[in-house]
């Protein structure tokens, strides 16, 4: 009996021992210094370049009807690669939005377009085929482009306004 006795005490001894030390904060890390304004960290994947700040003289947002260009055409590429050969904002109607600096760039300013290339994956537009919508993100400078082309919108943010486009 007494072995007994002595074998749960030393049980309730080496199990709040355990609970005291799982209480203890752990030891905290080093923290990285500060870096310089402008040093690009936090990349998640080691060896691939991190894409550079959205700039916010190129930024435009519109609102319009997302449509396919051509069916045929979307299904000939590949829809996890970004592209603008397959959705198009038509009728679109430029919205002035802040912060300050917004849309200021001369490819912004001189362009006046009712149509724009959509230039983004399919999963990011193929919901809003049809819907009016206000898409943000920044023109893209297309030097292949030809002459009297629609400009292309990188798509950064959609968000739908109606689920039928007049």
């Amino acid at each position: 009996m007494k072995r007994a006795f002595r074998a749960a005490v030393a049980a309730i001894v080496v199990a709040g021992a355990m609970g005291v030390s799982a209480q203890q904060e752990p030891a905290q890390p080093e923290r990285a210094p500060l870096l310089p304004p402008g040093t690009k960290t936090g990349n998640p994947t080691p060896g691939t370049p991190q894409p550079d700040p959205p700039n916010l003289a190129n930024r435009i947002t519109l609102v319009g009807c997302v449509q396919l260009t051509d069916p045929k055409a979307a299904g000939k590429s590949d829809p996890n690669t970004p592209s603008d050969a397959r959705f198009v904002l038509a009728r679109a109607e430029r919205k002035t939005i802040v912060p300050p600096g917004t849309g200021t760039s001369s490819a912004v300013a001189s362009v006046a377009s009712d149509s724009y290339r959509l230039r983004a994956i399919d999963s990011q537009l193929s919901p809003f085929v049809g819907a009016k919508v206000e898409v943000s993100g920044e023109m893209v400078p297309d030097a292949t482009a030809e002459p009297g082309s629609s400009p292309v919108v990188q798509v950064e943010f959609v968000q739908k306004m109606s689920t039928t486009c007049p």
